[in-house]
């Protein structure tokens, strides 16, 4: 099996792997560098379940090879909390039990977060576009789409 050396920078650490060519970026996420939060889905790029940040920018990992990330920024729900505390997304989620089976969660924590980086008050309906390549076969999205209102309400106060 060939493999290849990449130098990626995850959740604000560099890291090295060694990981073999033919593997996505989920792949090395989940198995070379033990960062299970990001989820195995369809794998065929229709349901947001492997979602990260790239740059800032939400990208479907079961889509991406890694070499296209080398010297890029990659955030993984893992890199969401910050000295201890949980994101505001992820306290609003938690709080109101947006979150049935979670499968789905880490995708949309980071679907929103880049949404309320670029838009910090978003209507429910830019919420819902910005989500929606996000699935979730458990709950109905109002809790998801209530908890991204709450977070960004208490991230607008705190600015």
């Amino acid at each position: 099996m060939i493999k290849t050396r990449l130098r990626l920078k995850v959740n604000g650490e560099d890291r090295e792997v060694l990981a073999p060519v033919h593997h996505t970026l989920l792949e090395v996420l989940r198995e070379e560098l033990a960062l299970p939060g990001t989820k195995h889905g369809c794998e065929l790029g229709e349901c947001g379940t492997c979602t990260v940040l790239v740059d800032g920018q939400p990208i479907l990992s079961c889509l991406t090879l890694p070499i296209e990330c080398e010297g890029r920024e990659i955030t993984t729900v893992e890199g969401l909390a910050a000295d201890g505390a949980l994101h505001p997304l992820q306290q609003a989620f938690a709080e109101l039990g947006s979150a049935q089976c979670g499968y789905c969660i880490p995708g949309f924590l980071l679907t929103a977060a880049a949404l309320l980086r670029e838009r910090p008050k978003p209507t429910r309906s830019e919420i819902a576009e910005a989500t929606g390549g996000n699935l979730c076969r458990c709950t109905g999205y109002l809790k998801i789409f209530e908890a991204i209102e709450l977070a960004a309400d208490r991230m607008s106060k705190r600015a």
